[in-house]
């Protein structure tokens, strides 16, 4: 898949193209439904299959004190549109500037002349333009006056388990359900486990002086941190090797800790691996499978000890079955 990351990146004798635009935070399964869509199109017409979409996130540059974070960072949104058959991704910068530009301004230059379109498929809540000026209809006028066809695709209605309402599949609520610490719930939305992504650095090596050792993320890392507590999830080292964790994320209350971390303990390491399992500054991911507990402070660190004993034991039973 090729990956631009401005207009002047992209060769004068491409396209022609079909094209989506959006900000496609966590590709989740409606977005997956559209980028299908886009796919299946594109093979019939004998196009490329393009998605033009923005970093960063529209909402961090207008309103950047509501903004609650993305879900995924940049790399591993391009990897799961990689992952649905797409021909090329244009990335392109956001910043006031851009967000000036008129509706069919954006639609000749970028759409039409900078990606060559023939067809735009696009969601039913999709806005564009200066203002948020241009929805679905007014993309269908401007499709009719410089020479494209608009395919719309439904809304995506998703109902958690245990609940009979249905509602929109959204990056909305999939960040209220990881603001809550449901992960689970959070990768039926998703289509997969939610992760983060970051370099492993040092820490107190609390963890290594009660028996288990954790990587310890970066707080520069990318992906929404879900709520703090205790989760069974897998960590991807450098090497792609998958390997089962407990996850800790918050602030240690035992130790009256202050700042916000997130560290994982490889579980049923092999022995013989024990002594140079070293992460230390590998760009990692950590998948999060389940929530087991929110984050307590115990009264002395035996507790705590046996505690974390049985968070692993649950952790091991919970990755088993999945």
């Amino acid at each position: 898949m090729h990956r631009f990351h401005s207009l002047t990146e992209v060769p004068e004798d491409f396209g022609p193209s079909i094209v989506t635009v959006g900000n496609f935070d966590g590709v989740h399964r409606g977005h997956q439904e559209v980028l299908r869509k886009l796919a299946d199109k594109a093979r019939e017409a004998g196009c490329q299959a393009v998605v033009l979409t923005f970093d960063p996130h529209p909402a961090e540059v207008h309103r950047p004190e509501k903004h609650r974070g993305k879900i995924m960072g940049t790399q591993d949104k391009l990897d799961a549109m990689e992952k649905l058959g797409l021909d090329a991704v244009l990335v392109q910068h956001y910043d006031l500037n851009f967000a000036a530009q008129s509706a069919e301004e954006f639609v000749v230059d970028y759409l039409r002349k900078g990606l060559r379109a023939q067809c735009v498929v696009v969601g039913a809540d999709t806005r564009f333009g200066h203002g948020n000026s241009g929805d679905v209809n007014v993309l269908r006028q401007l499709g009719q006056d410089h020479g494209f066809d608009v395919v719309v695709v439904e809304d995506l209605e998703g109902v958690l388990p245990g609940e009979g309402t249905d509602r929109r599949v959204s990056s909305t609520w999939i960040r209220e359900l990881l603001a809550d610490g449901q992960v689970a719930q959070a990768a039926s939305m998703l289509g997969r486990p939610h992760r983060v992504r970051g370099t492993v650095v040092h820490g107190a090596a609390r963890g290594r002086e009660l028996g288990f050792p954790t990587a310890n993320l970066d707080s520069q890392g990318d992906g929404y941190v879900p709520a703090d507590g205790v989760y069974a999830g897998w960590l991807l080292d450098e090497h792609e090797h998958r390997w089962p964790v407990a996850v800790s994320v918050g602030s240690n209350p035992t130790f009256d800790g202050v700042s916000r971390v997130v560290e994982a303990h490889v579980i049923d390491r092999p022995v013989e691996r024990v002594e140079d399992f070293d992460l230390y500054g590998q760009e990692v991911v950590v998948e999060f499978v389940e929530r087991l507990r929110g984050m307590v402070a115990y009264e002395g660190v035996e507790k705590l000890i046996e505690q974390m004993r049985r968070d692993v034991d649950q952790t091991r039973d919970i990755l088993r079955g999945a």
